[in-house]
């Protein structure tokens, strides 16, 4: 597949990759589909932030990385709720590509899955807070670094879900979230397309194989700055019926079978790329044809 894509970029005339010379900073990069995107974005030349909530993962992803290229990549470690880390990484950002930044992935998040009349308000806060709030406070933050004329593309990429598309039942908060982002990148794009030729779109995934999609028994969990343990995933009951031939087992999916987080991951570096160069304002949905 490296050889393959190494032979079409050359045809095209990015032999030094895709994303050679570019700048990117993608939250919730130090595990599944965040990760992944990371390494491939250094694969096609990118300097890469990776940026996390937790220092062991991140450092461990950015050193996997450098030990393959050049210095690409940058762990810089904080919670994406705290006003202080957001300032912070761009600032570093900024600095680790010499005054640039060209991408921003609002990848980081999770699930904190309620039925409408259990969820607490809590729950329902938390969920506005990392999906919605955060993620245009970033944007808001790297704002001097896309509003500029330079002729550099740049791009930004909100992470959704399905969930936002169609609702889910048990995830309200999630779900709300989710499709509070398809507005947050149309505004983008109207705002920053015309003047500034910044591009953005949404990805919204289907099922992907990572910790949220795993057994919640498996014992995966986030903690709240306050604290509070989350479990992650889902129940051990509802995921049993898929055993056995894997087709069989996702009759809702035309592929028949989860995506990897490095499948999802391409289609991110897809959108980015100067492949989509006239592709802003979309939420491109990831789901192996499931709920078409």
């Amino acid at each position: 597949m490296a050889a393959r894509l190494a032979q079409v970029n050359a045809h095209l005339n990015y032999p030094a990759g895709l994303l050679a010379g570019k700048v990117a900073i993608i939250t919730g990069s130090g595990q599944g589909i965040g990760a992944e995107a990371a390494r491939l974005f250094a694969n096609e030349g990118a300097k890469v932030i990776i940026a996390d909530i937790d220092a062991e993962k991140a450092t461990t992803v950015a050193n996997a990385i450098n030990a393959a290229g050049a210095g690409r990549a940058l762990a810089v470690v904080g919670d994406i709720l705290d006003d202080a880390y957001i300032k912070d990484l761009v600032s570093k950002a900024a600095e680790f590509g010499n005054g640039k930044i060209h991408i921003l992935v609002n990848n980081a998040g999770f699930t904190w899955d309620g039925v409408i009349h259990k969820i607490t308000d809590k729950q329902w806060d938390t969920m506005l807070a990392v999906h919605n709030t955060a993620p245009f406070k970033l944007i808001r933050a790297a704002a001097p670094y896309f509003r500029v004329k330079d002729g550099a593309d740049r791009v930004i990429i909100n992470i959704s879900s399905t969930s936002g598309i169609h609702g889910n039942a048990g995830q309200a908060n999630y779900a709300l979230a989710k499709a509070g982002l398809v507005g947050l990148t149309k505004t983008i794009t109207k705002e920053w397309g015309p003047a500034y030729g910044v591009r953005a779109n949404t990805i919204a995934f289907g099922f992907v194989k990572t910790r949220l999609t795993a057994a919640k028994e498996e014992g995966a969990f986030i903690t709240t700055p306050d604290g509070t343990k989350v479990a992650l995933g889902i129940p051990g009951k509802q995921l049993a019926g898929r055993k056995g031939d894997e087709k069989q087992a996702y009759p809702d999916i035309p592929l028949g079978r989860p995506a990897s987080p490095e499948e999802a991951a391409r289609a991110i570096l897809g959108v980015c790329s100067p492949y989509f160069s006239y592709v802003s304002g979309e939420t491109i949905r990831v789901t192996g044809g499931r709920n078409t």
